[in-house]
C-alpha cells in the first residue's frame, strides 16, 4: 500500500495510568471515531494499534490496545504517528471534501492560468495553508486556503481556482 493514500488520524500521547492503557491525540474532529475503525496503521501501512476499548478524554482518548499490557509498553509508543487508508474515510458529503484529496490537484487561476500542484496541506496554527509546487519549476509557495483565495474546488476536475495573494491584498510596491 502507498503511503500517498494514508491519512494522519492521530499520534500516541504516551501511557495513562500503570495498567498499560495509551493516550492518543485524536486529530478528527469527534476523537473516538477512531475507536470504530480499530485498526491503526504506521504511515508505510503496517501493523499500528488496535484499539479493543476507547473512552473520550478532552480532545484525546484513552484506549486499550492489543498487546500492551504494562505502562512501560504504553509509553513506549509515545510519538507514534497513526493513520487509515484513504479508502476507509466515508464518501465525503456533496459539496464537501477531505483536505488529503487536495493534494495532487492542478492550481490555476481565475483565468485558467497554471501556477502549480497541490503538494500538501499544513496547518501551522493559523489554519490550513496549501503548499503548492510551481508549474515552472523552483521552490514551492504557501496560500492560506481561505475562501477569498480558493474560491473554487473542482475535485472531481482534478483543478482548483486559486487567486494570487498580490491579487488579494494588493501590490504593495
Amino acid at each position: 500500500m502507498s503511503h500517498d493514500h494514508m491519512i494522519a488520524v492521530g499520534r500516541v500521547a504516551g501511557a495513562f495510568g500503570v495498567r498499560g492503557e495509551v493516550r492518543i491525540t485524536s486529530f478528527p474532529e469527534e476523537p473516538l471515531a477512531l475507536a470504530r475503525v480499530r485498526e491503526l496503521k504506521r504511515q508505510d501501512g503496517s501493523a499500528g494499534l488496535t484499539i479493543l476499548s476507547a473512552r473520550d478524554a478532552k480532545g484525546s482518548i484513552i484506549c486499550r490496545c492489543a498487546g500492551i499490557e504494562t505502562r512501560d509498553q504504553a509509553d513506549a509508543l509515545r510519538g507514534l504517528r497513526l493513520f487509515i487508508p484513504r479508502e476507509a474515510l466515508p464518501p465525503a458529503e456533496e459539496d464537501e471534501f477531505y483536505l488529503a484529496d487536495l493534494i495532487g490537484l492542478a492550481v490555476v487561476t481565475p483565468e485558467g492560468e497554471a501556477l502549480g500542484k497541490v503538494k500538501s496541506v499544513q496547518d501551522f496554527g493559523a489554519g490550513d495553508i496549501l503548499e503548492i509546487t510551481p508549474a515552472e519549476g523552483g521552490p514551492t509557495w504557501y496560500l492560506a486556503f481561505t475562501r477569498d483565495a480558493v474560491p473554487e474546488v473542482d475535485i472531481a476536475g482534478g483543478r482548483l481556482v486559486a487567486v494570487r495573494p498580490t491579487e488579494i491584498l494588493g501590490d504593495e510596491e
